[in-house]
């Protein structure tokens, strides 16, 4: 994968802390760096972006930036860059603020990049052009911000916790921006976050961090369902899948989405046919039965097989279910009753049903 793929690997010290991280995920769609508080998403970001130096290697789609031999410093690494707080020149204009990085200072032409008008459409900020960034809100200035940083025409985008100064209200007014940037442009993004609702619903692959290591690197959905990660183990722990819209009932306000292995009813006006939706299923909402049950208010009811058992807590256990007919689908997580287990005679590879009591959808993309 190495002339496809992001690679990294840094080790050493910064101050007292201890960094030995290595992870290697497609050079495409966003890869969220996830982790506690302290445990080294950042330090990975800065040593990525040339800012931080310690041993190790970095290259991106076969392009090396560092290795025993190569340090190529931040000004020659074709990145844009966007921080916690949007630092805006405040004596330039919202339209100088985002013409500042980009080559020439020029807008870009979309034959050799990103276009000024693209960027501006997609981050909803075309009002904005002519003010000056100090009559900005908290999410127009981080919106200026990662627009500056597109129009850099950058090769790789770092984005350090881009939301976490922001409040719940704008946080959730500028995220369907940034899935419009992950669903228009080709570009591959390191995203730094410890909210994991945030990586929920704008990674395609994670890297999960702990006190300076990696534990492990992959799929967003796969890390969900690993039941020997912190994730799978958590009370909040849910799988996300990417699906597609094949039909909406109007007359009942359900759309059909179909997912590997099976396909799911939601009461939302999910898009149109062909339209890619990301659900979310918390292994709280899974309960299981050995037959299809009758006369049930729960829409959804998909045939599943066990593919593990892990306990959980001292009278829990965590099961990976695969959906289908033959479980070869999609993983989905249930967390049930050591008593449960016991009395349905459940085990591995065994056919069930899965009754799944709520199915959320994240938000559309703004249009």
């Amino acid at each position: 994968m190495a002339g496809s793929a992001i690679e990294a690997t840094f080790s050493g010290r910064l101050g007292n802390f201890a960094l030995d991280a290595a992870f290697s995920v497609p050079a495409k769609g966003v890869t969220g760096l996830f982790g506690p508080s302290g445990c080294g998403k950042t330090s990975v970001l800065r040593c990525a972006a040339g800012l931080n130096r310690l041993e190790g290697r970095f290259s991106i789609a076969g392009e090396v930036w560092q290795d025993e031999r190569t340090f190529r410093p931040t000004h020659r690494r074709p990145i844009g860059y966007v921080f916690q707080e949007a630092s805006l020149f405040p004596h330039l204009s919202v339209r100088q603020n985002l013409l500042f990085g980009a080559p020439g200072r020029r807008p870009p032409s979309s034959a050799n990049g990103t276009s000024f008008e693209e960027v501006i459409e997609l981050l909803g900020i075309g009002d904005l052009l002519g003010r000056s960034t100090s009559n900005l809100s908290g999410g127009e200035r981080q919106r200026v911000a990662i627009g500056r940083a597109l129009l850099s025409q950058p090769k790789l985008l770092l984005m350090d916790e881009p939301l976490s100064a922001l409040d719940r209200q704008t946080k959730d007014g500028i995220l369907p921006f940034l899935e419009r940037l992950h669903d228009r442009l080709a570009m591959p993004v390191l995203y730094v976050s410890h909210d994991i609702a945030e990586v929920e619903r704008l990674a395609d692959h994670l890297v999960l961090m702990q006190a300076g290591k990696v534990l492990a690197a992959g799929p967003l959905a796969e890390l969900q369902a690993d039941p020997n990660l912190p994730l799978a183990a958590s009370r909040e722990a849910v799988v996300s899948l990417d699906a597609v819209v094949e039909s909406y009932d109007a007359a009942f306000g359900l759309a059909r989405l179909a997912v590997a292995g099976g396909h799911f009813e939601i009461p939302a006006a999910a898009g149109a046919p062909g339209t890619r939706r990301r659900i979310r299923i918390a292994a709280g909402d899974v309960s299981l039965t050995r037959r299809p049950p009758e006369g049930t208010t729960i829409i959804n009811i998909l045939p599943v097989r066990i593919l593990s058992e892990t306990p959980v807590g001292e009278h829990e256990t965590l099961l990976v279910l695969r959906l289908g007919e033959n479980g070869d689908g999609a993983k989905l997580l249930s967390r049930v009753t050591r008593r449960s287990w016991h009395h349905l005679q459940l085990e591995v590879g065994q056919k069930l049903y899965a009754q799944i009591k709520g199915v959320a959808l994240t938000p559309a993309s703004a249009s």
